[in-house]
């Protein structure tokens, strides 16, 4: 009995300590619990799961520590209580809340069932208390949970669950892409061919550089964007750097203070679509011949490696 006493003592002084030491930890601990990603909180409820089952664990060894201490009282009577000794308050509820009252050895005539195999006679003995409240408690979890999802519509449902985390992806998704557009520079700029962003850099285009370059790219103060000639370079590197920093001897302002990295590089792609159009007024080249650079694999096979030979023809008599 000083055991099961202990054993409730520690696991009292356990929970009262808990809340304690939550406290110390963060004070609002349910600002934090709604600041928490989902994975996190999932995580959380696993745990609060397990925990769960370890105290059931413990309740169910309780339980069967009480069963041996019973059954050793009946085998030694000197361990049992007296029929003047008033049982305590942990014999009370544990026979109304834990074990039940058993019936004794000579009453179990009482609870035979009337078949037998090989001899084995099944007793009908009750269920056990805690079985049973945790059995009313399934069905009144049951109702309450029907009734909140189904019936009153204040849970979510795992498609309504759904949704909300799409929802939440596209949000970092955004995020995400406002971050990376930010970070464009001459080193990674990309050829955005895409219809909106080629829209954009026309936009961007015909607010801000026809003045100097024509509405078609033919040329005026600035150098004729409609040839292969380029004056720093023909590749969007080089556009998007000489947008970025201008080139102020020659009157091209920088534009890095006005238009955001992702304009720079849509209006850098807008001007590449320009190379090949036809002008009105085309002014004359400048610059030097600008040939798009094309990679070669590096497994690609020469000539050599093919094993062809270069036959040389004989022009003798032709």
């Amino acid at each position: 009995m000083k055991k099961f006493k202990s054993l409730l003592l520690l696991l009292g002084g356990l929970f009262l300590t808990f809340p304690g030491f939550a406290q110390n930890a963060d004070g609002n601990w349910m600002e934090a619990l709604g600041n928490m990603e989902s994975s996190q909180l999932t995580l959380l409820i696993i745990l609060v799961v397990v925990l769960g089952v370890i105290v059931l664990l413990l309740i169910l060894m309780v339980y069967l520590m009480s069963f041996l201490s019973s059954v050793l009282k009946k085998q030694n009577p000197k361990f049992a209580l007296s029929e003047e000794q008033a049982p305590s308050w942990l014999e009370s509820f544990k026979v109304k809340y834990v074990t039940g009252k058993r019936k004794s050895i000579e009453e179990e005539k009482d609870i035979m069932l009337d078949h037998s195999y090989d001899g084995i006679v099944e007793l009908d003995n009750f269920m056990p208390p805690w079985l049973k409240y945790v059995f009313y408690f399934s069905i009144a979890f049951a109702f309450i949970y029907v009734g909140n999802y189904l019936v009153l519509g204040i849970g979510k449902t795992q498609y309504e669950e759904y949704d909300e985390e799409l929802r939440l992806a596209s949000i970092q998704k955004e995020k995400y892409q406002a971050l990376a557009l930010g970070s464009i520079d001459e080193t990674n700029v990309l050829f955005d061919k895409s219809g909106p962003a080629i829209k954009s850099g026309q936009t961007i285009y015909e607010n801000n550089c026809v003045a100097c370059h024509a509405s078609d790219g033919g040329g005026g103060v600035g150098p004729n964007l409609t040839d292969d000639y380029w004056i720093h370079g023909g590749s969007i590197q080089d556009v998007f750097k000489v947008i970025k920093y201008g080139v102020p001897e020659k009157g091209m302002i920088p534009w890095q203070d006005q238009l955001s990295p992702e304009e720079m590089q849509q209006v850098s792609s807008f001007i590449l679509t320009l190379v090949g159009n036809t002008s009105a007024n085309p002014k004359e080249p400048q610059g030097e011949l600008y040939e798009a650079v094309i990679e070669k694999p590096i497994d690609a096979l020469t000539e050599e490696g093919l094993g062809v030979e270069i036959v040389e023809q004989d022009t003798v008599g032709n």
